[in-house]
């Protein structure tokens, strides 16, 4: 907590958190309190305002939520998160983030993903890490580097993929354990956790995990492999009973999109105890992938419509970061709020933008940040007028041309290199069948 405490000073935290994990009925007005005491940026003063007035409602989906956050999360883990996600990585890390962005004449991001290794256990149907040499991995001391350096620039998020991530959970644990101030978030498969794991988690505090799953057991079982779903199931038992934070990552595609919008399936996961859900559209990545096995445009437009509706009626956290861009003011990728680093060490723009035009290995975070590639793509931003059309991959592929182009990008496939030529000619007919779609979405929203 030595951020925190820096700037707050020891016995205002300590009294705050002390009052959210013992009270913790009692405690959202202290905490809104407390919050609008630290912020600096007018938006996090302004979404404050807005929490307000959503949990004054106490029958809202938004206050169950809450109240099921300070409730059933384990005190450690509660007490954790919460300075590490609102106090470090936002109110305190995004001023800090903007300082060091006039310092490096580059932006800093909100977070950084990266994979701790190439390897996994599945060999799930349409997964971007595949396309990577599955046996390169991020060593140790140069995950503990990204971290420190991380720190240095206001950076309190990591996030890991991979691959299985969880194949280094001993790492990931010990990771977590030397940076206490960070969250790390782990997008996992969920076949490795265990009841072992399931109490590090707990005794770090600054671990969550999204676990993914495409639906209810045969969608799941269908792309991810027989069994996979029970697996999953219990992980999700195990978690809830440990008091840890977790929740899910989806991948909708053309044969799930319906069932990954049904009410049954977001009641089960509200019910297993997940308290948000990352939606993503499938992006064909990679050479020869099949453009079929995409949400079609029209299923994108209802996965827009369910996930509001989720919003507005479950008590869960859902983000869809495809169709999110108009509360992000377009893609986050390039560095400008988040940017991915491969296992081989490869920096690049995103998980699914397999170029690069630098490795970590070779240089500092600080040095990485102000890479040629990036800065094509944050000279562009946003990469269209509408927001619902953010991805410079499947809404603006021409876009994505000419930043590889103009920086000399190299692909990261080990294996069936494909030409930012190709693949802006392949997904041409898909982003403007969408941009029609979202073009009409958005005219109607000024109208109404």
């Amino acid at each position: 907590m030595n951020l925190a405490e820096t700037v707050l000073g020891r016995s205002f935290l300590q009294q705050g958190i002390k009052y959210l994990v013992h009270a913790p009925k009692k405690s959202f007005p202290l905490m809104l309190s407390w919050a609008e005491k630290i912020a600096e940026e007018e938006h996090h003063k302004n979404a404050i305002k807005g929490i307000r007035k959503v949990l004054s409602d106490k029958e809202s989906n938004w206050y169950k939520l809450a109240e099921r956050l300070l409730t059933e999360v384990d005190p450690n883990v509660k007490e954790r998160i919460a300075v590490n996600f609102f106090v470090n990585a936002t109110l305190l890390g995004v001023p800090k983030q903007k300082e060091m962005e006039k310092e490096l004449g580059a932006a800093v991001p909100w977070a950084i993903l990266m994979d701790p290794t190439g390897r996994c256990n599945l060999n799930c149907t349409g997964c971007w890490a595949g396309k990577y040499q599955q046996s390169q991995e991020l060593e140790f001391e140069l995950m503990d580097r990204i971290c420190s350096e991380a720190e240095e620039l206001g950076i309190y998020f990591i996030v890991l993929s991979g691959g299985e991530p969880l194949i280094r959970k001993d790492d990931i644990v010990r990771l977590a354990q030397k940076h206490p101030d960070q969250v790390f978030h782990i997008f996992t498969n969920g076949t490795l956790i265990d009841e072992n794991f399931a109490l590090e988690m707990k005794e770090a505090g600054n671990i969550i995990v999204a676990l993914s799953i495409d639906g209810l057991e045969e969608k799941t079982d269908e792309r991810r492999g027989k069994g996979v779903f029970q697996k999953l199931m219990r992980a999700m038992d195990i978690l809830r009973d440990k008091g840890c934070i977790y929740g899910i990552s989806t991948t909708y595609t053309r044969r799930n999109t319906e069932e990954l919008g049904s009410d049954e399936f977001i009641d089960l996961m509200v019910e297993k105890g997940a308290y948000f859900a990352w939606y993503f559209t499938y992006v064909p990545v990679g050479k020869d992938e099949d453009l079929n096995y995409m949400a079609t445009p029209e299923q994108r437009k209802y996965m827009y419509e369910r996930v509001n509706y989720f919003r507005r009626t479950k008590p869960i956290f859902v983000v869809d970061f495809w169709n999110d861009g108009e509360y992000s003011c377009g893609c986050i990728a390039g560095g400008r709020r988040y940017f991915h680093i491969n296992a081989a060490g490869d920096v690049e723009p995103c998980a699914f933008i397999h170029y690069s035009t630098c490795n970590i290995r070779d240089i500092s975070l600080k040095e990485a940040l102000k890479n040629p590639l990036f800065r094509e793509y944050q000279k562009r931003m946003p990469f269209s007028r509408n927001l619902l059309r953010p991805c410079p991959l499947i809404d603006n592929p021409e876009m994505l041309k000419e930043m590889v182009l103009a920086s000399g990008a190299r692909s990261t496939h080990m294996y069936e290199e494909e030409s930012v030529e190709v693949i802006a000619e392949k997904l041409g007919g898909y982003a403007s069948e969408w941009g029609s779609i979202a073009d009409e979405i958005m005219m109607n929203m000024k109208c109404s």
